[in-house]
């Protein structure tokens, strides 16, 4: 019999160490998160996290994850895998509009992927990077996601910039704090640039391929941006919750900081 290693994690243990990173109740969080760091014996998997996490924030709290659905996108910028060109006429033609209940999630984790689909949590409506949410603020939130500038001033984003919220890295590093981007869309910085894709919509109940405004968003320096923050600021809160690195920030004093880092460092 294979010996097990490490200990039993549970929702009772994983609330115990999210109070103890700093997690409160009432709180508006957003989750970036791996799985996998938590540790092999999770009982009930990404279920275990979430109520976890809605214990800790309680009625009063909001409980915010990136649902973002990149499939949904141009076939012509696709790299990972890339298709044939000779493809993309055809999947820009056939390729299903988005739907919250349906469009699966691409990249954004297991337990971002299980949370959408709880009673209570809301998807906003951008067919390529959208987000949800379960608590007090959800609607909030989640309401009025633009097509254009995702990750700009008419998006989850800058709404839990309002509401004064956290990030919480769960097993992820500032690489994947889409809160920066935010930061991008507010910085003057050389080399700035918009681009138009693409994806499918319904128009008055008709399905079609639709372009619109965005950023050419890059995260290259998120996580040197988000070590600055962490020494410079001593805003962010370490600790472990199970087996997994874990980071705790004010989403407001970052996106602030990251406007002027950026402005100071992307020449």
């Amino acid at each position: 019999m294979e010996e097990i290693q490490g200990n039993l994690i549970t929702v009772e243990t994983l609330a115990a160490d999210f109070r103890r990173l700093g997690v409160q109740e009432g709180m508006t969080l957003l989750l970036h998160s791996s799985f996998k760091s938590l540790g092999q014996w999770v009982a009930g998997g990404p279920v275990a996290v979430i109520l976890a996490l809605e214990e800790v924030l309680g009625t009063e709290g909001t409980l915010v994850m990136p649902s973002q659905s990149s499939d949904q996108t141009d076939p012509a910028g696709w790299s990972r895998p890339p298709v044939p060109e000779a493809w993309w006429q055809t999947i820009r033609e056939q390729m299903p509009v988005y739907d919250p209940d349906l469009t699966p999630l691409r990249g954004m984790g297991v337990i971002a992927d299980t949370f959408r689909k709880q009673r209570g949590v809301k998807r906003s409506s951008h067919p390529v990077d959208s987000f949800v949410a379960w608590g007090k603020h959800r609607d909030f939130i989640i309401d009025g996601h633009a097509l254009e500038f995702a990750f700009g001033e008419q998006s989850p984003l800058a709404r839990i910039y309002d509401l004064h919220g956290s990030v919480l890295l769960l097993g992820v590093d500032s690489l994947n704090n889409t809160s920066l981007h935010l930061s991008e869309y507010r910085a003057e910085y050389a080399g700035k640039q918009e681009v138009t894709p693409g994806t499918p919509m319904l128009v008055d109940g008709t399905r079609q391929w639709v372009q619109f405004r965005d950023l050419n968003w890059d995260s290259e320096d998120f996580a040197a941006l988000g070590e600055d923050f962490s020494r410079e600021t001593g805003l962010t809160r370490h600790g472990r919750v199970a087996a997994s690195a874990a980071q705790l920030m004010p989403q407001r004093e970052l996106v602030d900081y990251g406007v002027k880092w950026l402005e100071r460092n992307r020449k």
